[in-house]
C-alpha cells in the first residue's frame, strides 16, 4: 500500500488530501501512479496532475514522473513553490 498525498491548489482541484491504495502489477512508476489516478477518478484528474508544473516528492524527497514506487511509499503532489 502507499500514501498519496495532495497539498494546496493541487487538493483544492482534486478535493481530496490523502488516500491510501494498492500499487496493481505494473504500475511501478510515478506515471504510472498518475494513469491509475486518471482512471480511478476522472478526466478532471489529468487536468491537475498532468500539469508539468506539478511538483512530486516521492519519500520526501523530489522526484520526477519516472521515479520507481514501491509498496510502503509516500508520493505527494504540489503546486510550484515561489519565494518572495
Amino acid at each position: 500500500m502507499i500514501a498519496v498525498h495532495y497539498f494546496a491548489s493541487v487538493r483544492e482541484s482534486l478535493g481530496c488530501d490523502l488516500e491510501k491504495l494498492e500499487l496493481p502489477a505494473g504500475v511501478t512508476t510515478v506515471a504510472g501512479l498518475i494513469d491509475l489516478l486518471v482512471k480511478k477518478h476522472g478526466k478532471d484528474w489529468q487536468d491537475v496532475l498532468g500539469e508539468r508544473s506539478v511538483m512530486i516528492a516521492v519519500n520526501h524527497e523530489m522526484a520526477d514522473r519516472s521515479a520507481s514506487l514501491a509498496d510502503g511509499d509516500e508520493v505527494a503532489f504540489f503546486p510550484p513553490v515561489t519565494g518572495g
